[in-house]
C-alpha cells in the first residue's frame, strides 16, 4: 500500500521537469506543448555529446533498452537513478518545488531515496512523510527543524552547483 502511495506522488512528480529554453513550444501547434520529461533532457544532452543509448546506459548503470524508454517517455527512471541522471546532466532537471510536500519529494528524488530510506533518515514514520509530501500534514516541533534541515542541505548543494 506505501508503495502505490510513494508511486501516486513520485509519478506525478517524475513526469514534472523544469521548463529551459532549448524546449520551446512549438508556435504551429501550441496545444501540443508539454513540458518537457526527463526523458527529453537525457535525449538533448545525449546527442549534444554525440553518444549511443549504450553509451549513456553504460554511464548511469542501466541496460540500453531503459535509455531507450526513458528517451521515448514511455516509462521514467526509477528514484534510484536520478543522482546519475542529474550528474550526466549537469543539472536538476525537476521542476522547481513551492510547498512542503513538494520540496520534500524533490529533495528526496534528488538524492535517489525511497520514501522509506527518506522517513528513516528523518527519524519519522513512513505513513507520517508520506502524509508531508501529499500535503495533509506539515512537519512541527522537533521535525520541522530535521525537515528544515534536510531540506537546507540540498539547497546549499544546490546553490554549490549552480555557483
Amino acid at each position: 500500500m506505501a508503495r502505490k502511495a510513494t508511486d501516486a506522488v513520485l509519478g506525478a512528480f517524475a513526469t514534472q521537469v523544469r521548463v529551459l529554453p532549448q524546449f520551446p513550444c512549438r508556435l504551429i501547434a501550441p496545444h501540443s506543448c508539454r513540458a518537457p520529461r526527463i526523458g527529453d533532457h537525457i535525449r538533448r544532452r545525449r546527442l549534444g555529446l554525440k553518444l549511443l543509448q549504450k553509451d549513456v546506459a553504460e554511464r548511469l548503470g542501466v541496460n540500453k533498452t531503459s535509455v531507450f524508454n526513458w528517451e521515448a517517455n514511455s516509462s521514467a527512471p526509477d528514484i534510484r537513478y536520478m543522482p546519475a541522471i542529474i550528474r550526466f546532466l549537469g543539472y536538476d532537471p525537476l521542476a522547481e518545488a513551492t510547498g512542503w510536500g513538494e520540496r520534500l519529494v524533490r529533495r528526496r528524488t534528488t538524492l535517489g531515496m525511497t520514501q522509506k530510506a527518506a522517513a528513516e533518515g528523518l527519524g519519522v514514520d513512513q505513513g507520517t512523510l508520506a502524509k508531508w509530501e501529499r500535503g495533509e500534514r506539515e512537519p512541527a516541533g522537533a521535525f520541522l527543524a530535521r525537515v528544515k534541515g534536510f531540506l537546507q542541505d540540498g539547497e546549499a548543494s544546490g546553490r554549490r552547483r549552480a555557483g
